[in-house]
């Protein structure tokens, strides 16, 4: 069952703020506590496979994801496309043009 939520424009604003608050907080949180001493060895490997995990969670939400199920439609060829694209050494926005160029045209044609 989905609940529909209304929410003033205030109240938005005041989440906003909130979450830049946080994100502020926590990027700033690292150079405070560490100062100029280095990370170790692991947990800089770890630090370092943070984004690229996180932007590809970030990529299969949006492309799979519904309302609580998991849709397959015409995203998916385009994302393919795009990580074709980028394994074959096109640059990224490159890729990203043809991921929307090729979802277009999957949309148009059904």
């Amino acid at each position: 069952m989905i609940v529909a939520l209304s929410s003033s424009p205030t109240e938005v604003w005041v989440v906003v703020a909130a979450v830049a608050l946080g994100t502020f907080v926590f990027k700033a949180a690292g150079p405070v506590f560490l100062g100029r001493r280095e990370l170790p060895g692991r947990t800089d490997a770890v630090v370092a496979l943070i984004a690229p995990v996180m932007l590809t969670a970030l990529v299969v939400v949006q492309t799979f994801g519904g309302h609580e199920e998991i849709v397959v439609d015409a995203r998916v060829p385009g994302v393919a496309a795009a990580a074709v694209a980028l394994w074959r050494g096109v640059p990224i926005v490159a890729a990203m043009a043809i991921a929307a160029l090729v979802t277009g045209l999957l949309r148009l044609a059904f």
